[in-house]
């Protein structure tokens, strides 16, 4: 019975990945695209880095999302790698419980779900209508998946429920977006999560982000235009993170071109009168918060359980707290933070930020996306980046090599 609970299982979340066609490798080539200035090879390696990191990320944090550090520690101790995630399945978590080590949560169905709706759109611009049209089409594909359950079983309808909880807040948003309906649409915006400021656009900013290698400014704009999930100063977060994708998308990158990409101000957030650009705000304190955490601790082993300067910097962190941990200004705070406290190392930023605890599988998936694409799938770890690429293949439906394959085709006009 429990196997034949499993396939079931497994069969929902298959479809609910949608109908990915699988199709002959496309071979990419060493010549440079002069539109993106980046090769082709480099284009799909840096978007599979983009994607295998954001996963590695999410699975790093996912076993203990939500959870006070000193609950971390004495169940994982100091987590620097991938583990099981012994924990209850929820909408925004994870659909199977106790997936093995390299399970994902919403932050990578994220990035499938963005992923299906770029294949759709022209290299130049972006249709913010499309986006609200590919979400509300995913839920309803849910709702169509509920209404032919036949069983009476509670098990496939509470699969199905499962997703349908994790889009059903954005739905409600879409939909008075779609049908151009202002009214409706601020009050759905409103009442978003409760109207929290939540981190709605950094789930999926860095996919928009690696559609424009190398030109942050397009990225911010794009990325920002999509952003209507977002309340308030959360749509610059949303379209910086996008903006430092893109900037590490370029062959040359640099660590300082990653933090230059932040003074970009397409929407002219600096022009806020009284208040002027949060965002840049949370940038200062990140930059004070890694050079106040270095003069802590003169042994140069900054990432390790009994380090005086990491846990300097979670204090300085924990001064800053919001009242929910997925503010998209708190999290944006701690993924800067310890990207610069890590000094941009991919392993490093992911173990700082896992290790702090609070909302940690988004925190890493935003900064695992952002050093994905900066380094590229080759420079990941190799068997963090095996086992994502086999769990989410393989029990959760997710082909991350054939999207980024897909997406470097259709960027490339080869698709």
């Amino acid at each position: 019975m429990k196997n034949i609970w499993l396939l079931v299982v497994l069969a929902f979340l298959l479809a609910s990945c949608g109908d990915r066609r699988s199709s002959t490798p496309v071979q990419f080539s060493d010549q440079v695209v002069p539109e993106l200035g980046i090769s082709e090879k480099q284009l799909q390696d840096k978007i599979l880095g983009m994607l295998v990191g954001s996963a590695i990320g999410d699975a790093m944090g996912a076993p203990t999302e939500m959870w006070a550090r000193e609950d971390i520690k004495l169940a994982y101790g100091f987590v620097e790698g991938l583990d099981s995630m012994i924990r209850e399945v929820s909408p925004e978590g994870i659909w199977i419980a106790n997936l093995p080590a390299g399970g994902t949560t919403d932050d990578t169905r994220w990035k499938e779900l963005t992923s299906t709706y770029l294949l759709t759109q022209d290299r130049n611009e972006l249709d913010a209508k499309d986006f609200a049209k590919e979400v509300l089409a995913r839920y309803e594909s849910y709702t169509e998946e509920f209404k032919k359950i036949e069983s009476t079983d509670p098990e496939p309808f509470e699969s199905v429920s499962l997703k349908l909880g994790w889009l059903q807040e954005w739905a409600k948003v879409s939909q008075p977006f779609i049908d151009e309906n202002l009214v409706g649409y601020a009050d759905s915006l409103g009442k978003f999560y409760g109207g929290e400021m939540v981190c709605a656009g950094l789930l999926y900013a860095p996919s928009l982000g690696a559609f424009f290698p190398g030109n942050p400014e397009k990225a911010y704009q794009e990325a920002y235009k999509l952003s209507f999930y977002d309340l308030g100063y959360a749509k610059d977060i949303s379209a910086q993170a996008a903006a430092m994708t893109a900037a590490g998308m370029s062959p040359n990158a640099t660590k300082d071109d990653l933090i230059a990409s932040l003074r970009v101000d397409p929407a002219n957030y600096f022009e806020s009168r009284l208040v002027g650009r949060t965002a840049y705000t949370i940038l200062k304190n990140a930059l004070l918060i890694a050079s106040e955490s270095d003069k802590q601790d003169s042994l140069g082993n900054q990432l390790s359980a009994d380090s005086k300067a990491l846990q300097f910097a979670f204090k300085q962190l924990d001064q800053r707290l919001q009242d929910m941990p997925f503010h998209a200004g708190e999290i944006w705070l701690q993924t800067l933070t310890a990207m610069i406290y890590a000094d941009f190392e991919f392993m490093g930023t992911l173990t700082f930020l896992v290790n702090y605890g609070r909302d940690n599988d988004t925190t890493s998936a935003v900064a695992g996306a952002i050093l994905g694409a900066f380094y590229g799938f080759e420079q990941l770890p190799k068997l963090e980046r095996e086992k994502v690429l086999q769990v989410n293949k393989e029990l959760l439906g997710i082909d991350l090599e054939q999207i980024a394959n897909e997406l470097t085709a259709h960027m490339t006009g080869q698709k």
